[in-house]
C-alpha cells in the first residue's frame, strides 16, 4: 500500500513540475507533424503516374511507420531519463528525502514506489505516442505492421531498463553526474549498435563484436533493434537489412538479458539507497 501511495505522489510530482505536460504537448506536436508528413507522402505515392504495386506500397508504409517509431523510442527514452534523473539525488541533496525516511516506511518501498510511478507514466506516454503513430498510419493508409504488440512491449522494456539505471545512479551520484552516466551509457549503446549494423552489412566481424560488447554493457539499442525486427515488413526480412535493423538481429537470449538487466538495475537502486548515508 505504501508503495502505491509513493507511486501516486511521484506521478503527481511530475505533473506539478510540468514535465508530463511539456512531454504531452511536444508529443502532440510530433504526432501532428508526423501525420501531415505521412499523409502527403502517401498521397504523392498513390497519385504518381506509375504507382507502386501493393508489395512496394506496403514497404513504403512500413519504412515510414518504423521511422515514426524510431522517434517515439527516442522520446520515450528521454522521458524515462529526464523525469527520473534527480528523483533520488535531488531529494537527497535538498534534504526533502528526510520527510519520507522519517516516516514508518522502508527504504525499498520509497525506491519501488518511485519506480512504479515513473513506469506508469512511461506506459501512458508510450501508449499515447506509439498508439497515435499506429492510428495515424492505419487511418491514412490502412496499413498495420506485423507483431505490433510484441514490438511495443520491447520499447516499453527499453524505457523501463533506462529508468532502473537512472534510479540506481541517483542513489549514489549527484544529479549532474547521474545524467552524464545514464546518457553516456545510452550513447555508447547507440553508437555501438550502428557500428554493429554497418559491420554486419560489410561483413566485418570485429565491428559486429564491438556492437555486441556495447549491448552487454547496456542492451538498450539491442532491445530497439529487436523491436524493429519484429515489426519490419517481409521484404526487409528477406533482404536482411534496413536503416532500422541489421543482419545481426539481437537474439531471444539478448532480450532475456535485457529483462534481467532491468530487474537487476531496480534491485541495485534499492540496495544502494538502503546503504546510502542520509
Amino acid at each position: 500500500m505504501t508503495t502505491l501511495v509513493i507511486a501516486r505522489l511521484t506521478f503527481r510530482e511530475a505533473g506539478r513540475r510540468k514535465i508530463l505536460l511539456a512531454a504531452l504537448l511536444l508529443g502532440l506536436a510530433y504526432l501532428v507533424i508526423y501525420g501531415l508528413g505521412f499523409y502527403f507522402v502517401d498521397q504523392d505515392v498513390n497519385s504518381s503516374q506509375f504507382g507502386p504495386g501493393l508489395l512496394e506500397l506496403n514497404q513504403i508504409h512500413n519504412f515510414l511507420f518504423m521511422a515514426g517509431l524510431y522517434v517515439v523510442n527516442f522520446l520515450t527514452v528521454m522521458m524515462a531519463v529526464l523525469t527520473s534523473v534527480d528523483t533520488l539525488s535531488g531529494e537527497i541533496a535538498s534534504g526533502t528525502i528526510q520527510t519520507l525516511v522519517s516516516k514508518p516506511v522502508q527504504r525499498w518501498e520509497i525506491v519501488f514506489g518511485k519506480w512504479l510511478g515513473f513506469a506508469g507514466m512511461l506506459t501512458f506516454y508510450l501508449l499515447l505516442m506509439a498508439g497515435g503513430t499506429i492510428g495515424l498510419v492505419y487511418t491514412i493508409s490502412g496499413y498495420v505492421a506485423p507483431n505490433v504488440l510484441r514490438g511495443l512491449g520491447l520499447l516499453w522494456m527499453n524505457a523501463v531498463l533506462l529508468l532502473g539505471v537512472s534510479l540506481a545512479g541517483g542513489a549514489v551520484l549527484s544529479t549532474l553526474a547521474n545524467g552524464v552516466l545514464v546518457f553516456g551509457m545510452f550513447g555508447i549503446a547507440f553508437i555501438g549498435g550502428w557500428i554493429e549494423q554497418i559491420g554486419s552489412f560489410i561483413q566485418n566481424q570485429t565491428a559486429v563484436n564491438v556492437g555486441i560488447i556495447s549491448s552487454l554493457l547496456i542492451p538498450s539499442e539491442a532491445l530497439w533493434k529487436r523491436a524493429a525486427f519484429e515489426m519490419q515488413s517481409p521484404m526487409v526480412s528477406a533482404l536482411g537489412f534496413s536503416p532500422f535493423t541489421s543482419a545481426s538481429m539481437p537474439s531471444t537470449l539478448m532480450v532475456g538479458y535485457g529483462v534481467v538487466y532491468a530487474v537487476l538495475a531496480l534491485l541495485l537502486a534499492i540496495m544502494l539507497f538502503n546503504r546510502r548515508d542520509l
